[in-house]
């Protein structure tokens, strides 16, 4: 750094380096020409050169999801931050805490169609939590800081700082962070109304069939969260499902867990949603996915809600007892209220609803037929849980068929090894997410389950992997189809597959090795377990081409708009379907 007052860029990495960022992925342009050159000058900061935008923006979505820590991305103007938007707003769904640095036109080009100018800040207003366009590099610093502030406090979620090519060169002043930052106009509620705490507790010690329901809140608010989570639910005996964004917050492995909820959930999770007299939702936002017909949606049920931000609470669902919190804190009051009544606890009522849970349980509900002929896409998922047990293995994912039985099939017991895209639903999430997993992961095996249609959308960071040696496996279930736009047109639209069916593939063997990486094919089941164990020793990049049925179905399914019981079971998927694409079980 320069012993006069440093530049805007100098205090860029300044400030990033102060925020203890030690990785940046990034793709350069001209208005961002001074960072890169700041950052070249430094060694505190490894930079991961990306092969597109969106790229930079979901690998930082993975190195945030499976760390805790604040994901950054820098990119340039124009199409450069255009192109970041579609990570920008899935980070924004599922509550990522990301900080996204964009280079803007010199301030006076400003407004007049410069080379590469976009208005950043209007663009970006409705898909991060917060944004800022810098004009005075004093300034700079202190917007710096507060960007990782508003990034990581209260709901999590991804902030832009956009800042002219002019402000990087001007001098300014550098201040460094603040301990314990108090915002003026920010200040997130953490701790929950202890009225409403005690409402909770007398709800939960009276429940004659209750239910928690857990979401990434959970895994957000970090591991004491999880802990809090797994003492109250042994304490209480309750049965424990999750959203998407919430597998591995309750061990998998735990009689308790009843697995996901929702669209492609488990029988009893959503019976037992649909069921339950006390709902005990924690850190889920009610999403359309999990709720299914809202008029059907747990009818009979008292619920609390637990939820860092206020804006979720009532906003779908109406509740009993709203609480506004960060999840580990209320859980602390909730297990310490609990633990002072356990002995008011139901227990008889509570046994007489887990065997109800059991009866649904026995319907298996994951079931499939098996084939020695063809790669059934859960018996590979299976067997690549299997084969992976026992390591430090994270899986991302693509959005699609593939990913629910990833869901359904790939078992969780910790948080933050799941990465997927809920809100949003991102196809091509999966492989930058998984660049920017194995980043922050270097001994770890980190794994993407795809469909050969989502890979393709951003198989070009495979190119970075193979740069900076990320030993990542792209696990592809190769059906040939948009496998879920298939499914929903069989089910929903009298089998009219409109332009679902991919024509022309590219050989993702050769397109591997061209790129640097390994490819396997396999198509027998018979050859499948040595195919993932070649995957897994092979000290590089690897796509597994995977050939499974094409006309499998994604089951359960709760059809869009349907309640929690008018379920499309395995055994029902030949069955006809009603004119309101549902059907009773």
């Amino acid at each position: 750094m320069s012993e006069q007052q440093p530049t805007g860029a100098e205090i860029v990495v300044r400030a990033l380096q102060d925020q203890g960022v030690q990785h940046i992925f990034g793709y350069p342009g001209g208005a961002v020409l001074p960072i890169y050159d700041a950052l070249f000058q430094q060694d505190v900061i490894q930079h991961i050169l990306v092969r597109h935008e969106q790229g930079a923006a979901h690998a930082a979505e993975g190195y945030a999801r499976s760390t805790g820590k604040v994901g950054v991305l820098l990119v340039t103007s124009g199409p450069g931050a255009t192109n970041a938007v579609t990570g920008l707003a899935d980070a924004m769904m599922d509550s990522i805490p990301l900080v996204c640095i964009t280079g803007q036109v010199p301030t006076h080009l400003i407004g007049t169609d410069a080379f590469q100018e976009c208005d950043t800040v209007g663009i970006t207003r409705a898909c991060t939590k917060h944004n800022f366009l810098v004009r005075n590099v004093d300034e700079l610093a202190g917007v710096l800081h507060d960007a990782f502030h508003i990034a990581t406090s209260g709901r999590p979620g991804p902030v832009v700082v956009d800042i002219p090519k002019d402000v990087q060169f001007k001098r300014g002043v550098y201040t460094g962070p603040q301990a314990d930052l108090v915002h003026p106009t920010y200040q997130p509620q953490t701790e929950g109304d202890p009225a409403r705490i005690a409402q909770a507790v007398e709800l939960i010690v009276s429940a004659k069939r209750p239910v928690f329901y857990t979401g990434g809140g959970i895994i957000n608010a970090g591991p004491r969260a999880t802990e809090l989570l797994r003492e109250l639910a042994a304490l209480t005996g309750f049965p424990v499902t999750s959203t998407l964004m919430g597998l591995g917050a309750f061990p998998a492995s735990d009689p308790q867990w009843l697995g996901m909820l929702g669209m492609h959930g488990t029988y009893q999770a959503n019976l037992a949603m649909n069921r339950c007299d006390v709902m005990i939702n924690l850190g889920a936002r009610f999403d359309d996915r999990c709720t299914g017909r809202l008029d059907a949606f747990s009818p009979g049920s008292r619920k609390i809600h637990v939820d860092i931000d206020p804006s979720s609470i009532n906003k779908v669902v109406p509740v009993e007892v709203p609480i506004v919190g960060d999840c580990a804190v209320v859980l602390e009051a909730l297990l310490a209220g609990v633990a002072a009544r356990a002995g008011e606890i139901d227990r008889s009522a509570r046994d007489g609803w887990w065997a109800q849970i059991d009866v649904w349980r026995a319907r298996r509900c994951l079931a499939y037929a098996h084939s020695d002929d063809v790669i059934k896409p859960q018996y590979a998922i299976e067997r690549l849980y299997a084969l992976t047990r026992g390591r430090d293995t994270f899986i991302t994912t693509e959005v699609g068929q593939h990913q629910m039985w990833a869901a359904q099939h790939f078992h969780f017991d910790e948080p933050n090894h799941w990465m997927t895209s809920g809100g949003l639903g991102t196809m091509g999430y999966g492989i930058p997410a998984a660049v920017g997993v194995q980043v922050a992961h270097p001994d770890a095996l980190v794994i993407d389950i795809a469909g050969e249609a989502s890979a393709q959308m951003t198989l070009q960071e495979l190119s970075t992997a193979v740069q900076y040696r990320l030993p990542i496996k792209i696990f592809i279930l190769n059906n040939e189809y948009m496998g879920m736009v298939r499914q929903w047109q069989q089910l929903l639209h009298g089998g009219r597959y409109a332009h679902s069916y991919s024509e022309a593939l590219p050989d993702f063997v050769k397109l591997a090795e061209a790129y640097g990486g390994r490819g396997i094919r396999v198509s027998s089941p018979a050859e499948l377990d040595e195919a993932i164990r070649e995957m897994i020793e092979y000290d590089g990049p690897v796509i597994v081409d995977c050939r499974v049925d094409k006309a499998e179905n994604c089951l359960p399914m709760i059809p869009s708009g349907a309640a929690h019981f008018e379920m499309i079971l395995p055994d029902a998927a030949e069955a006809e379907v009603t004119e309101a694409g549902r059907m009773m079980v």
